[in-house]
């Protein structure tokens, strides 16, 4: 019947539209916040932005945080405070963005890739501990997919080997390990706040910390290297001295995209529930489908759900991950693939990273597919995205009659 033939050869799309992997959802709320502030006196370098960091401080359950123009200037910013610097080495995953090793370049340091566990695809702590030199001066661990990393055994490496550990919890705000909330465990945390992240600014990111020396320099950093601290000031002039003391860059966040922060931070609980349930959901009804496995979780983890990624077990399928990845879109359901292993990028072969050295995370990179999550997906949403999967994988299972 034409329902059963894939889009692909002909048949009928499961949707009419496309239905994206990720999505902001902005309301009236949010939409007004920006509004007055456009109407206001400050647009950048104004209040809002204390009061943002605030409330995301607040909500971390720490002292300080340091908003920022994205994620990966947040991320820039962390690796500036912690020192690093040429010669220095940083343990960090492939299983990401590029932004978590290309911080570590920018600053000089070199990124070593320590490979992921099969089972929640986060960094291995025993990786890390095997990587360790004389030279490594920080670890950048990754929350991949919202799932929090075993981050206590982290920061027991790295509280016995004197290290920094910056927490890249993009994925995971409003997640939780062992009963505390991300953003307690680590020396600095980051998190982002690009429009498919948990709440939005349009671009930005956070580092949140307890350490006060840690948010001084974070907040250098952000604006020029520039400061009118009168405690800190080399001389003092008059009001209007400044001093520039390190070579900073401009990664200031504005008033507008923090009122709209402010306004965002007030559905975070909500947004990250409606995750679980969607999350919940997809693994009860795809559990059990031939050729596919749904993500595990730590037991000691509470993921806030940023992606939804399957494995696929390709020997069982006729064609490729490719072929599955069109037959998929030409159902109109948006699936991404997240990452590919950073080391395999051409500008990280160029420096000498070769393939083999993350053989978990290369094959795994071959046989992932991330479905559509987001909190303002409908009941109907979910289902149409679950439909195509079966009908999409059931043709080309070996074992189907087509």
């Amino acid at each position: 019947m034409d329902h059963d033939i894939p889009a692909l050869h002909g048949g009928r799309p499961m949707r009419k539209t496309m239905l994206a992997y990720g999505q902001q959802w902005l309301d009236e709320a949010d939409i007004e916040s920006v509004v007055q502030v456009l109407r206001g006196d400050f647009i950048t370098q104004g209040p809002k932005i204390s009061e943002f960091e605030g409330k995301v401080a607040a909500y971390a359950g720490v002292r300080f945080a340091v908003a920022f123009s994205s994620g990966t200037g947040a991320l820039h910013g962390a690796c500036f405070a912690a020192g690093i610097g040429s010669g220095d080495e940083v343990i960090t995953t492939p299983m990401t963005f590029l932004a978590s090793s290309n911080c570590i370049l920018y600053q000089g340091g070199t990124p070593i890739f320590a490979d992921i566990k099969p089972d929640t695809y986060n960094i291995d702590p025993e990786e890390i501990e095997r990587l360790l030199t004389s030279r490594t001066k920080a670890i950048i661990p990754v929350d991949f997919t919202g799932q929090p990393v075993e981050i206590d055994s982290i920061m027991d490496l790295a509280n016995r080997h004197n290290l920094t550990v910056i927490h890249d919890a993009a994925h995971s705000f409003g997640a939780e390990y062992k009963g505390k909330k991300i953003g307690t465990w680590a020396h600095m945390t980051m998190f982002s706040f690009h429009p498919v992240k948990h709440v939005t600014t349009g671009e930005g990111g956070v580092i949140v910390t307890d350490d006060e020396t840690f948010y001084r320099k974070l907040l250098l950093f952000r604006n020029h290297g520039i400061t009118k601290d009168p405690e800190v000031l080399w001389k003092n002039d008059g009001p209007w001295y400044y001093e520039m003391q390190e070579l900073g860059y401009h990664y200031r966040i504005t008033d507008m995209q923090a009122a709209l922060g402010v306004s965002q931070m007030d559905k975070l609980d909500d947004f990250v529930q409606r995750r679980r349930d969607i999350a919940h959901y997809y693994s009860e009804t795809l559990r059990g489908i031939d050729g596919i496995s749904v993500p595990e979780q730590h037991p000691d983890a509470l993921s806030s759900w940023h992606l939804y990624v399957i494995r696929l077990d390709l020997d069982k399928f006729s064609v490729s991950r490719k072929e599955l990845f069109e037959a998929l879109r030409a159902e109109n359901i948006g699936v991404h693939v997240h990452y590919i292993p950073v080391h395999l990028q051409p500008y990280y072969q160029k420096l000498g990273y070769t393939k083999g050295i993350c053989p978990i995370a290369e094959d795994m990179y071959q046989r992932i597919l991330t479905l559509p999550l987001f909190p303002r997906m409908t009941d109907n949403d979910i289902r149409d995205v679950v439909a195509a999967v079966h009908k999409v994988l059931r043709y080309y299972l070996i074992s189907s009659t087509n």
